[in-house]
């Protein structure tokens, strides 16, 4: 049978605005530029994959005629966007071609066989467990800064690690984890008691463009269900479904790290003040590796780069310190990134000598903590 549906352009566009950063990457296979779109009783699925990331959308349609058929994402939303008409009629016509009409106006639109799209992989629906989206968001908001890029050589550091712990006090805490290999970045969250039975295997891994999907999942909605296993993490709403495939390795021992700095040399200053003095500083900085000096004294911190095109800078700040006088080097950007994320009026960053890393907390950024590396200038 062949597909005929009307839907409105209200409902039907922020889904398929919603799928380009799916459909939009190049393929090895054709068919994955495409968005499925199948019909239910009253409502129809809209789907898109690129084999790393399947979403699965509801809206809501009448449906004369039940079928299925796949059509180019990109021009099926750009004719959405466009219409005069809050009403799209979709049918599918002989060969895989269909015919919409918006309005006065009429496309025929090449599509492609149903069959010839992925299966959209099976789970587990007793498996799924709900979970805060304002916790979840926040998890990823914290760590997502310092992924890997794709180009990095250790492929484990393109993906966040997911950890569900408990303390001594037997709480459960749900963790992501984060590095570049330049910096480290931790961020947990207690459970409530609605979460605690969230299964989280060990070493899950969740790639950054499915960490990417599932804020933006979180935005608008108050809850989700979650489920995982050893092969991929499944995301459910209302009106929306995501599997995400789990990446293949082992996230290095971060916790090595973290455990041999020694949080006894801190200085304390003011986050926006600091993060503001960065942004200055930076100007100056070589574009390659965004050195600057942070020369630390009693009470007083310095901070200067210098680019051999520009010239210099140097800015200077008040801070509670009390501890040797410290030369130290680092990346500007990776501080930027760190304080732009916090929410502390005043931030504690540790660290011992000039060769040591720099560890930043605060307190009213409970559970999270970044790990900044040194540089020599």
């Amino acid at each position: 049978m062949a597909l005929s549906i009307n839907v409105s352009k209200e409902d039907f566009l922020p889904v398929l605005n919603s799928l380009q950063s799916i459909t939009g990457k190049k393929g090895t296979m054709a068919v994955l530029a495409n968005v499925l779109i199948q019909t239910q009783e009253n409502f129809i699925e809209v789907i898109a994959t690129d084999l790393e990331v399947g979403i699965k959308k509801n809206v809501a349609a009448e449906i004369i005629s039940a079928g299925s058929i796949t059509l180019p994402a990109k021009i099926l939303f750009e004719i959405v966007r466009e219409s005069g008409s809050d009403s799209i009629k979709i049918q599918e016509k002989d060969k895989n071609w269909a015919r919409i009409k918006a309005g006065s106006s009429m496309y025929n639109l090449a599509g492609t066989s149903s069959g010839e799209f992925p299966d959209f992989p099976e789970y587990d629906e007793e498996a799924l467990v709900s979970l805060p989206c304002d916790l979840v968001k926040e998890l990823i908001e914290k760590t997502i800064f310092s992924v890997a890029q794709e180009r990095e050589s250790n492929y484990t550091l393109t993906g966040i690690l997911l950890e569900k712990e408990k303390n001594e006090e037997d709480k459960s805490f749900l963790r992501m984890v984060s590095s570049d290999g330049h910096r480290l970045s931790i961020m947990e969250k207690e459970l409530d008691t609605e979460s605690y039975d969230i299964v989280i295997e060990k070493n899950t891994l969740i790639p950054r463009k499915g960490v990417s999907e599932i804020k933006k999942v979180c935005d608008g909605q108050k809850n989700f269900s979650i489920a995982s296993d050893k092969k991929q993490l499944v995301v459910k709403t209302k009106n929306s479904l995501m599997i995400v495939r789990l990446m293949n390795g082992e996230f290095p021992d971060y916790r090595s790290i973290v455990n041999v700095i020694e949080k006894n040399n801190f200085l304390e200053i003011e986050r926006i003040g600091f993060l503001e003095s960065l942004k200055r500083t930076n100007l100056f900085t070589e574009d390659t590796f965004n050195a600057i000096q942070l020369t630390v004294d009693e009470n007083k911190l310095v901070l200067s780069s210098q680019n051999m095109d520009f010239g210099n800078a140097k800015d200077e700040m008040e801070i509670i310190y009390s501890g040797e006088p410290l030369d130290l080097g680092f990346n500007c950007r990776y501080f930027i990134d760190t304080l732009q994320v916090m929410r502390s009026d005043r931030i504690k960053a540790y660290v011992n000598s000039d060769q040591s890393p720099c560890l930043i907390e605060g307190d009213e950024d409970m559970g999270f903590i970044s790990i900044i590396m040194p540089m020599k200038i």
